[in-house]
């Protein structure tokens, strides 16, 4: 089983890009087996953001559910998906 982590982004935004590039290292030491990692740009997904109940940028959804209606701590994140692979319930969102 793979867990698809999505991050909501607006291309060019100057707070979302160190954030992310330490979530995608989170992602990363997981190993693309169990944990891919897709960016989504609002502007061009905006129905299927809004499907999710995506506010904003740098929204994370994980396996097509909104669970950081901002972007998280890389701790979250790790114990979050830890969480999951353990099949444990996963936490409830956090709009």
């Amino acid at each position: 089983m793979t867990i698809k982590v999505e991050v909501f982004t607006v291309p060019g935004c100057p707070n979302c890009a160190k954030p992310q590039s330490k979530l995608r290292e989170v992602v990363a030491d997981f190993g693309p087996d169990k944990v891919h990692w897709r960016e989504v740009d609002l502007l061009e997904e905006m129905d299927y953001a809004i499907d999710l109940g995506v506010m904003g940028a740098s929204a994370l959804a994980i396996d097509g559910k909104l669970i950081f209606a901002s972007l998280p701590k890389p701790k979250a994140l790790r114990q979050e998906l830890l969480k999951r692979l353990e099949g444990q319930p996963a936490s409830a969102p956090t709009h």
